[in-house]
This record gives C-alpha cells, structure tokens and sequence, in this order.
C-alpha cells in the first residue's frame, strides 16, 4: 500500500504569504527617484509590499488609466491592498486636467459631472465613489483593504506648526465606511510625528516643494503610516515590525 503523507500549515504560514498593494499618488510612489513613503514600507512590516502607486494620479485618474483593474487582477485572497489619494484630487472640471473629481453636492457621493477631456466625454464620480467602488471590488476578491487618509503638506512651512484635515480625509473615512473596510488616518499621525521632530526638521524633509519628501522625510512617513494602523483593529498591525 502506499504511504502518504500530509503537511499542515499553520494558519499563520498562511497568512505569511499575503502581499501588500499600495495604490496612491507621487507622495507614496517609488518610480524612478521619486521617494514616496510606499517605498520604506517594507522597513516597518515583515509582509512583501508591492507598490502599484504612480505620481500625479488622483482617485479619479487612477481608475480611468485601469489601475485599480490592474491591482484586481493580480490580488488573492488574504492579501491587503492599501489605498490613499487626495493631492491630485481637487480642482475645478471647467479647466479639466483629467484628475479632478466631481464635487458632492449637498454630501451626496453619488453626485456625478460630465466634462470631456482629451476630446473624450467622461462622466466623473465623486473621490468618495472613485475610492469605494475599487475597496469593493478587492474585498470581494478577499482582499483586506485599507484606506488611508492623505498625507499633509510641509506643517511647519510657515514657521509655526498648524494642522487641519482637508476635506479628503472626510472623504477616505466615508468612502471606507461604504464599502466596509478599515479606515486608517494616516495623515494625523504624521502632523503628530512632524510636531515633535520641530520646524528645521521636517523643513529638512522637503528639499524640492512642500509636497515630496526626502528619503528621511518619506521613512517618518512610512512610520506615521504603520502607526495609523496599529491604532485599528486591522491584522496588517500583526505584522509590524517596529514602530520606531
């Protein structure tokens, strides 16, 4: 007769497996020399971090060059996929640059515009409609999915620390209330840690503008982020590191 025999995983080599997707902007991209915070990740958590973010995208750009669809096709089942946008978001459609989203008119999220840009007419949805509908599509694929609030510009650009949420961070935690999944606020994190690190710091973080950081500025960053979500009931916190 012949013998077989069985391996058991352990649910923990598992989940070991998972992959982290990032999908954002410039300021978590890691093309080229760009340092987003994306790209120190992988200091802070024990999971393979694939970073799908590319500069100068917003919500709204990000869906119509296929991104989303992208990061769909190669997640599996208990990996996470990150989300965080806002820097490209705003603006008016009457000068459409193909990134601004459609504003919410009276907080309806299902508000929608029409504008044509590049001789192609679009209908634009709102971010908050933009960010539910891909966190959608990867949690019913058996993704965990995370969206983040943005990270905040320069704070001690003017010489004295100040910061108040934009209204995309409202808009990530509804969006991620809509669809169901964690909300993790990372932009209060870093305004936190960019407190205590004083002005000739963080001023130090940003070399070129005060949006994209320096390698520096992007691990403080990448640290805020980790700190967001160990503050949820996330299990991508069970696979941190350090937080320091």
């Amino acid at each position: 007769m012949r013998s077989f025999s069985i391996v058991f995983l352990s649910a923990a080599a598992v989940v070991q497996s998972a992959t982290v997707y990032l999908a954002g902007d410039s300021t978590m991209a890691a093309t080229g020399a760009n340092d987003g915070w994306g790209k120190y990740l992988p200091n802070f958590i024990s999971l393979p971090v694939v970073n799908k973010a590319m500069g100068g995208r917003s919500a709204r750009s990000y869906t119509r060059e296929g991104r989303f669809t992208e990061i769909a096709g190669l997640i599996k089942s208990g990996d996470y996929v990150v989300i965080e946008f806002g820097h490209n978001d705003g603006g008016s459609l009457s000068t459409d640059n193909g990134r601004s989203d459609c504003n919410p008119v009276n907080n309806d999220y299902s508000t929608t515009c029409t504008t044509t840009y590049n001789g192609v007419k679009e209908t634009v949805l709102t971010y908050e409609k933009y960010i539910a509908n891909a966190a959608k599509t990867f949690k019913a694929k058996g993704a965990n999915v995370i969206i983040a609030s943005q990270t905040p510009n320069n704070l001690w650009e003017s010489g004295t620390f100040g910061y108040t949420p934009g209204r995309f961070v409202g808009y990530a935690k509804d969006a991620a209330a809509e669809a169901g999944v964690t909300f993790a606020d990372h932009g209060i994190y870093v305004a936190s840690l960019y407190k205590g690190k004083g002005k000739d710091v963080v001023n130090s973080y940003y070399p070129n503008d005060h949006t994209h950081t320096s390698p520096a500025g992007a691990e403080t960053v990448a640290r805020a982020f980790v700190l967001s979500v160990d503050a949820t009931d996330n299990t991508l916190k069970n696979f941190i590191t350090h937080r320091k």
